[in-house]
């Protein structure tokens, strides 16, 4: 795989070894080649669905899906009769086949996952970053918040999440925005105080517990907010990650009560994470009654899913994941839909992985001016960022990552290392 992206740059001015494949690229330009999917495959790397686009030119495009869904290796291989054949490089031509056979979170991802890999093979075979691609760049660094960078909590008390706060205040990266999880986003919280809402805690799957709070559990929330907020200050923005689970009163209740400290946003209140509808009416109820602005959207699947949460100004700030929403340029077309009406967007992409993350930069370079910053998503296991070549180092430098000019996505599979990482049944995903 190096070895093809690095003979790829005999295509680009000032370089004037000329390879087989710049031949290639050139005959494609000129009319007088093409190229054409060959196959698709999906390989579980670590915990992360990796798909693999592979073309009759040498060229291969990349895509991951988030790490929490190692299920999803049948599905991706379900689009496979769909797309070879095609043109990679007509990335809009391919989409069309397949984008109507995906749905909300999780199964909108192996949909996603494609679409990012045909990004990278197009702009491998163009000689160009993927963000020129989609418009070109508007800024040079793009601006990422902790996602992924978390420290162990010890404990539940608002001294806990303000020691916690301190910690991720100093780490390495610099951030300039910080999320936390809190309320029913979090059932550590909510669990650790006995009648924090009325009902009884659910088992199995997370996030399922909602309901009305009590008066002891909305302000033991409170209390761990504001004791963030004081270590923070006004040098790092902070972000609540807060459902879904709340009712209305509740949440109004709760977005009033933190107006004084400036939160960045509150996210997923009533709907979000695995909820497979948006709830545009009931969120414009609470958006329009606090200052702070409201967030959604982590879990939507394509365009027409943010259609009323956009034009009925639902929310302040979507938040749609690139690797669940139906790829970067779908989530792009959102951010620009958005800014028409006044809305932000903070995309969503905690366990997007390395290769979800060089996809984020790509795309947040070419976001309109209405974008904040994306998810930080980091390698799991630590080994991946062993098999993986083109990050900067370090990647996140004050809380922005420089944008990087390598055509495609611009990294690269170091793929002895990461053969070494393969199940056996997943041996051949680089052959």
């Amino acid at each position: 795989m190096a070895m093809t992206r690095r003979g790829f740059l005999g295509s680009l001015p000032g370089v004037a070894a000329a390879t087989p494949l710049a031949a290639q690229q050139r005959e494609r330009r000129t009319g007088r080649g093409s190229i054409k999917i060959t196959d698709l495959r999906c390989a579980i790397i670590g915990r992360n669905p990796v798909i693999r686009i592979v073309t009759d030119q040498g060229i291969s495009g990349y895509g991951q899906a988030e790490s929490t869904k190692p299920y999803l290796k049948p599905m991706v291989l379900f689009y496979k009769n769909y797309i070879l054949g095609e043109d990679p490089t007509d990335v809009e031509k391919v989409m069309l086949k397949i984008r109507r056979l995906g749905a909300f979170k999780p199964w909108g991802s192996a949909v996603s996952a494609i679409e990012i890999a045909l990004w990278d093979i197009a702009g491998q075979v163009a000689g160009v970053p993927v963000y020129k691609l989609l418009g070109g760049k508007i800024r040079d660094r793009v601006r990422a918040y902790n996602g992924g960078v978390r420290f162990p909590m010890t404990g539940q008390t608002p001294q806990d999440y303000a020691d916690n706060m301190a910690k991720m205040k100093e780490a390495k990266e610099g951030f300039t925005l910080i999320k936390q999880a809190v309320g029913f986003h979090n059932p550590a919280m909510m669990r650790a105080m006995p009648g924090a809402w009325y009902d009884e805690p659910r088992t199995g799957a997370p996030h399922s517990d909602r309901g009305l709070m009590t008066e002891r559990g909305l302000e033991h929330v409170i209390a761990c907010v504001e004791a963030m907020k004081k270590v923070l200050g006004k040098d790092v923005g902070l972000a609540l990650d807060c459902g879904p689970g709340w009712t209305v009163k509740d949440a109004i209740t709760f977005a009033r009560a933190l107006e004084p400290l400036h939160i960045t946003w509150l996210e997923d209140l009533i709907t979000g994470d695995y909820t497979p509808y948006p709830n545009a009416d009931v969120f414009r109820e609470v958006t329009q009654s606090t200052s702070i602005p409201i967030h959604t959207g982590e879990q939507i699947y394509l365009r027409q899913n943010f259609k009323d949460l956009i034009e009925k100004q639902a929310v302040n700030i979507v938040g749609p994941d690139p690797e669940d929403v139906g790829g970067i340029a779908e989530l792009k077309w959102i951010a620009e839909y958005a800014d028409l009406h006044g809305i932000l967007v903070a995309p969503h992409g905690i366990f997007d992985g390395l290769i979800g993350l060089a996809a984020h930069v790509q795309m947040a370079a070419s976001l309109p001016q209405n974008y904040i910053g994306f998810e930080y998503p980091v390698g799991q296991p630590e080994w991946w960022y062993e098999i993986v070549e083109g990050l900067p180092d370090p990647i996140v430098k004050r809380g922005f990552i420089d944008v990087w000019d390598r055509p495609g996505l611009g990294v690269t599979f170091r793929v002895q290392a990461a053969k070494a990482r393969l199940s056996e049944e997943d041996r051949g995903f680089f052959d």
